[in-house]
């Protein structure tokens, strides 16, 4: 009795020595992080189902009717990139490179331009291309889109705040946002962090860790609680692995560390490429272009050549047959090509993991690997091929962990994902994501200039209309 009474003097000293006003400060600074999180997880959840339900109408038109893609396919690639080109010019392509550049432009000078990176507008054209660009087969994800929806709502709170509540950082509510969409995607939220940390911020952890952590959890606890608990792929069987499977582990991330950077440099030279393009008719010919060839693939190669694949990461990690052939690699290399290079919106997230499943296990049927050793081999795969396109070892890593519940192979994968790193940086120093980042921020400036000169030339035309009058 005597411990529990000095207990609650303790507690009882503690509560009146309390700084009220910092306490009242800090959950005002908190509100806007939790608001944000919250009604990301309920965005991120309705942005899944739309997205599963347009891949389920995708299946059924191809099984009763699929020679229609063939006009389905370019007609939903070109209105995913009209809605882009006409309301949202940034909506276009992952989303992550725009959230990348938001953050670089959120400080006080710049941060009025964040708007044409991160809005409402963005959002709602973002939902609706990568919707059509799925269900016209595109190769494609949500979870980029879902980062770029998240730090727009984010955004738009930070935006909304009264002039008297007390100041919350614009750069910080993005970056929470971004790992708050990544968290409620993927159900990853330890992944949401290390993404927060090593991809998209260079700021001290410790001067945002509060808000990014809760706002991981409430994101993450919001799409959990509607959706049911879930990995995103399910547990392989990882158990007696030979001690050589490190070689193979080797071999397939060099394998995937050359394709995965070889794709993302091809879509660069792709995009600077349609850049020179100055006609109407040829701008417009380039998403038809690029989603009859989707088509074409699919209807008369393999269907696996549609969708974001996560069928195919589902089969060859827990299907009877986990050895496909090597024309799956070669369709899933081209097909997120073409379908990032149509200009709609769309992720390559999920595209770059369906990629580095499918070498994996067709590297496996090569070397008549069991099912166990395939599996390691398939993570692997997709860890490295992630790890290329993006140059983030660790995030990459954390997410196939979580996705898959893998922690007794996090050696093997956080290996993969180093050493396909250190390739891929020999194809290109620069990342994907910053080389795009980058392009971003240079349209941006473009476009301020001419809309100063045209204002320019405006007031000067003004001028020489008064003198004539006079």
């Amino acid at each position: 009795m005597n411990i529990l009474l000095l207990l609650r003097r303790q507690l009882h000293t503690a509560y009146d020595s309390l700084d009220h006003f910092r306490f009242k400060r800090d959950l005002l600074n908190a509100l806007p992080f939790w608001t944000g999180a919250f009604i990301t997880g309920l965005v991120a959840v309705l942005y899944a189902k739309i997205f599963a339900w347009a891949e389920q109408g995708t299946a059924y038109i191809y099984h009763h009717a699929r020679w229609s893609f063939l006009l389905v396919t370019p007609l939903c690639f070109l209105l995913g990139w009209w809605l882009v080109v006409r309301f949202a010019p940034f909506a276009r392509g992952s989303g992550i490179p725009q959230v990348s550049a938001a953050i670089d432009l959120s400080s006080p000078r710049h941060h009025y331009r964040v708007d044409q990176l991160l809005s409402l507008r963005v959002l709602v054209v973002k939902v609706l291309s990568s919707t059509l660009l799925i269900f016209g087969g595109g190769v494609t994800g949500r979870e980029g889109p879902t980062i770029q929806i998240a730090a727009s709502v984010f955004r738009k709170i930070n935006s909304l705040l009264p002039a008297w509540y007390p100041k919350v950082s614009r750069r910080n509510m993005v970056v929470t946002g971004a790992a708050a969409g990544l968290a409620a995607a993927f159900n990853t939220p330890l992944g949401g962090i290390v993404f927060a940390i090593e991809e998209l911020t260079r700021t001290h952890f410790t001067y945002f860790k509060s808000a990014l952590l809760t706002g991981v959890i409430i994101a993450g606890l919001t799409a959990l609680n509607l959706l049911g608990p879930y990995l995103y792929l399910g547990a392989p069987l990882l158990t007696g692995l030979p001690v050589w499977i490190v070689f193979v582990v080797l071999l397939v991330a060099l394998l995937t560390g050359v394709a995965g950077s070889g794709m993302a440099e091809i879509i660069l030279w792709v995009m600077r490429r349609k850049a020179r393009i100055q006609s109407q008719v040829g701008r417009l010919l380039v998403p038809v272009a690029c989603g009859l060839a989707v088509a074409l693939l699919s209807v008369l190669i393999d269907e696996r050549a549609f969708g974001s694949g996560k069928e195919i990461m589902v089969s060859t990690l827990f299907g009877a047959d986990k050895h496909v052939s090597w024309s799956v690699p070669l369709l899933r290399f081209v097909g997120p090509i073409l379908t990032f290079s149509a200009g709609a919106a769309g992720g390559i997230f999920a595209p770059s993991l369906t990629a580095g499943a499918s070498i994996g296990s067709a590297l496996s049927g090569l070397m008549y690997l069991s099912p166990t050793e395939t599996n390691l081999i398939v993570l692997c795969g997709m860890t490295g091929f992630l790890t290329a396109v993006t140059r983030s070892p660790f995030t990459s890593s954390i997410l196939v962990i979580e996705m898959t519940n893998t922690h007794n192979v996090i050696f093997y994968l956080m290996l993969a994902a180093l050493f396909a790193n250190l390739v891929s940086n020999l194809v290109n120093r620069h990342s994907f994501y910053d080389q795009l980042k980058h392009q971003y921020i240079r349209e941006i400036h473009q476009s301020e200039a001419q809309e100063g000169a045209a204002a320019v030339e405006k007031q000067r035309k003004g001028e020489d209309d008064t003198r004539t009058s006079s």
